[in-house]
């Protein structure tokens, strides 16, 4: 069974926030308002990376304004938006990956270099999140899990305490999709630790990977449907 464009997603985005977390001294490049806390213990044990931590918020809401301004604008010229503004991330991707081959590994997460890929990543997470929001709004999150994990545990409560057949059939329905966005997420942290243990770096090379079959998903539906 071939997985969903979101299911690629969210997979992407649990992938490319770990290898981001464990190659630029514990920057979150995915759900970007972790770093607040990542920004407390840096400046507390004075650790580096503080500064990208400290960008990677404006620097997302930047790219989300940006994104949200350029859709707008392909959509009104009937373009193909989805499918640009995934590209657009497929790039940032791939030259996140050069710059962390290029530059990596990183001793000290202060230099321009490693801030340099980190908001890289941080803008391509940006779009992802953006898009998803605009055009995937019906799935689940692909990039922040705190408020799919929520519904789940609610969902399992409302299950166990009986509920009407109808409202079941929902939830469960529901909790299917959940379950697939969590444990795809889930499943690009985990592939990415192994990844950076076994090739450093070069664990960057697989998200412009995932992106580009992700566009190629999307594509390929689109040209299926009957005009």
């Amino acid at each position: 069974m071939k997985p969903s464009l979101p299911t690629l997603l969210s997979i992407n985005g649990g992938y490319v926030d770990t290898a981001g977390f464990l190659a630029l001294h514990g920057l979150f490049t995915a759900h970007v308002t972790g770093n607040f806390v990542t920004l407390g213990a840096s400046l507390v044990l004075g650790t580096s990376g503080a500064l990208a931590k400290l960008l990677a918020l404006p620097v997302f809401c930047v790219v989300v304004i940006l994104a949200r301004l350029v859709g707008g604008d392909l959509s009104r010229r009937n373009l193909p938006t989805l499918q640009i503004i995934l590209s657009l991330k497929l790039l940032l991707l791939v030259l996140a990956a050069i710059l962390a081959m290029f530059f990596g590994p990183f001793g000290d997460g202060d230099g321009w270099q490693p801030i340099l890929t980190g908001m890289t990543l941080v803008a391509a997470m940006a779009i992802q999140t953006t898009a998803h929001r605009i055009h995937l709004g019906s799935a689940p999150p692909t990039t922040m899990m705190t408020g799919t994990t929520t519904q789940i545990m609610i969902d399992i409560a409302d299950l166990l305490r009986g509920t009407k057949p109808e409202e079941k059939t929902a939830m469960k329905a529901r909790l299917g999709r959940m379950g697939i966005a969590v444990g795809g997420f889930a499943f690009g942290c985990a592939l990415a630790a192994a990844l950076f243990m076994l090739a450093g770096m070069a664990c960057f090379l697989l998200p412009p990977v995932l992106a580009l079959a992700g566009i190629l998903m999307h594509t390929g539906k689109a040209e299926a449907k009957p005009a």
